[in-house]
């Protein structure tokens, strides 16, 4: 199964890092933030990447270029200031007409991918995106049982779910996004939801996103204690 990762954003609230690297590439106990991300992947048998460039694209194609295990890694140029649904909707001749994962290269989880996939095609909808509750400030979601009911990215909510990444897509998802400016999180999966096509998978495991420093800071500390191995 072809995964694909969205990693061509500027990361502008990083910016003491990413003046000089693409924010995927922060390091993160010795690592890059994206390896990681890869990594959960490949310890499913996942390991049929698509990476999404844009923002200094060339140094994630330097370091990932060597080779990684048995991992098939591919580079695609996706565009410096087009918006993550646009990286998508450029992807679409590498994903064909079956189901792929797609994920943003600044989340970490300790997610079970197996399971994520086995609900996703248990509930037959064109997306399924990973559900989880970190603080507040995030907001996103209203789940009625396992259907997503109302969507909105970044903005509070009393339920406490919001939009985790880690994404189990259909191809045919693809014809709700327009062109390079359109945000995944606004229009498609808003238009998805009203159609009854988009699935939340709980998670209460561990996840963490990587937006601030303190962020960057949090997830350091996680990695090195050991409490959450990759």
């Amino acid at each position: 199964m072809k995964v694909i990762l969205l990693a061509g954003g500027f990361g502008t609230r990083l910016s003491e890092y990413t003046k000089t690297i693409p924010k995927p590439m922060i390091n993160i106990c010795g690592k890059p933030m994206l390896f990681y991300i890869m990594k959960l992947y490949a310890k499913y048998g996942y390991k049929d990447f698509y990476i999404a460039l844009g923002y200094r694209g060339k140094i994630i194609k330097k370091f990932f270029n060597k080779k990684f295990f048995d991992w098939n890694i591919n580079f695609i140029e996706t565009g410096k200031n087009t918006m993550t649904g646009g990286r998508l909707k450029r992807l679409k001749k590498y994903i064909g007409k079956e189901t792929f994962m797609m994920t943003y290269g600044d989340g970490l989880s300790n997610l079970n991918l197996k399971k994520l996939l086995k609900f996703h095609k248990k509930n037959k909808k064109l997306v399924t995106l990973t559900a989880v509750r970190p603080p507040a400030r995030f907001g996103a979601l209203k789940l009625r049982g396992q259907r997503v009911s109302y969507f909105k990215e970044k903005s509070k909510l009393d339920e406490g779910w919001i939009n985790g990444g880690f994404f189990v897509m259909e191809p045919e998802f693809l014809k709700f996004i327009k062109n390079d400016n359109t945000y995944l999180e606004r229009e498609p999966l808003e238009k998805v939801t009203k159609k009854r096509q988009l699935a939340a998978f709980r998670h209460e495991g561990f996840w963490q996103c990587m937006d601030t420093k303190r962020d960057k800071d949090k997830l350091d500390k996680i990695l090195k204690s050991k409490k959450i191995k990759f």
